[in-house]
Formats: C-alpha cells, sequence, structure tokens
C-alpha cells in the first residue's frame, strides 16, 4: 500500500535535502535556509515534510495540515522545492520512521536531513535520535540565538566526532553516516513559534 504513495521527483543519484516542520505559519526564514542549503551542499532538490503535528509540542491550535501545505507552497515558491503532506499519507508519527521509509523506497537517493540549529538544542529528545543520525547525514542551518548555544547540546556533543568541517559542505550528501555538518550565514530571527504566538494575540 505505501509502495503506491506518489513522491516528489526523484531518481538515483539524486541529492536531496529533508526539511520536516510543522510549518505552523511557514515563513521566510524556511525558504531562506532551504535555499542555503540547496547552495552549499550541492543537492538537487529540496522536500519540505509538513508534518501533521510535533511529538514534542502542544499541537493545540495548530491549523489544519491542507492550510499549512498550501501556505508552504505559496512560500516556497521554488522550481526545485517540493512541499509534502507525506508523513500523513504514510501514518508516521517519528522521523526515524519517515526516513527509514524514505531509504527503503529510494535505496539509490542521496538523502540529507536539514534542521535548524534549534533544533539540535533538542535533537536528542528525538525519538530514535541516534538512529536518525545513522540512517541519513544531517545539516544544521546557522539560527539567530540559537547558535550562541546549539554545538553545546547533549546530541551535538555525542555527535562530536561525526562533524565535519563546513569547507566540506559539498561532500556531505555522499558521506556514509553518521555525518553532520554546521552551515553558517543564515541570521533570521523569524520562528513558527513566535509567529503563532503573535498569531493568537490579534485572535484575542
Amino acid at each position: 500500500m505505501r509502495d503506491r504513495i506518489v513522491l516528489p521527483p526523484n531518481a538515483s543519484g539524486m541529492r536531496i535535502g529533508l526539511f520536516g516542520g510543522t510549518f505552523d505559519p511557514p515563513h521566510a526564514a524556511h525558504r531562506a535556509a532551504c535555499l542555503l542549503a540547496l547552495h552549499r551542499l550541492d543537492l538537487d532538490r529540496v522536500w519540505w515534510l509538513v508534518t501533521p503535528g510535533n511529538p514534542l509540542k502542544d499541537t493545540k491550535g495548530l491549523a489544519p495540515l491542507a492550510t499549512r501545505v498550501a501556505a508552504a507552497q505559496a512560500l516556497a515558491h521554488h522550481p526545485r522545492i517540493d512541499v509534502t503532506d507525506l508523513e500523513a499519507e504514510l501514518g508516521t508519527a517519528y522521523t526515524y520512521e519517515t526516513v527509514s521509509y524514505l531509504r527503503r523506497r529510494c535505496p539509490g537517493v542521496h538523502f540529507v536531513w536539514i534542521m535548524g540549529a534549534d533544533n539540535l538544542r533538542s535533537f536528542h529528545r528525538w525519538q530514535r535520535w541516534r538512529g536518525i543520525a545513522e540512517l541519513v547525514p544531517i545539516a544544521i542551518v546557522d539560527r539567530l540565538g540559537p547558535s550562541l548555544y546549539a554545538t553545546g547540546s547533549a546530541a551535538a556533543q555525542a555527535l562530536a566526532r561525526f562533524r565535519l568541517p563546513e569547507a566540506a559542505a559539498t561532500k556531505l550528501a555522499d558521506h556514509k553516516p553518521p555525518a553532520w555538518i554546521y552551515l553558517h550565514g543564515l541570521k533570521s530571527p523569524l520562528s513558527s513559534t513566535a509567529l503563532r504566538a503573535a498569531r493568537a494575540l490579534k485572535r484575542r
């Protein structure tokens, strides 16, 4: 049944970034991070995985999935960024499950997991986070503020010996995991959490 799910364009040998989140709401920093990763990691495409909900966050008040997907598609507006609700179609609740499926379904594709520095801080709380690191290389995109403490996080310290120098960014997708890199250059203060809070205040 799951093999009938239609995936965005892919082929053996392609280098594809995976960028997950609730995207509630999507914002310019999401797009900027992906464009940075496309360029610096020499990727062919980036897939936005709009998740039904984040197991580590309160999902009360979360906008409907279809609304978030539509907003993400409008914002992304790039020929090499594909917006999907793949996790809803698969019924997967955790990143490890989603990435495992994609590795099985697309064995010749070189996937890279992309996330902001703020997520690196809490990465050790993700289900099977070490397993994720063993499945795909990881690119951490700098954020204004979180960059000051992200590399001192529990996960960053545990995976320190697998960190590659930033100069090796173009080779990350071809590197056998565990492997991760920290990409500097994006200094946006935008966050979906802050934007949701502002939206909630306006409704009062």
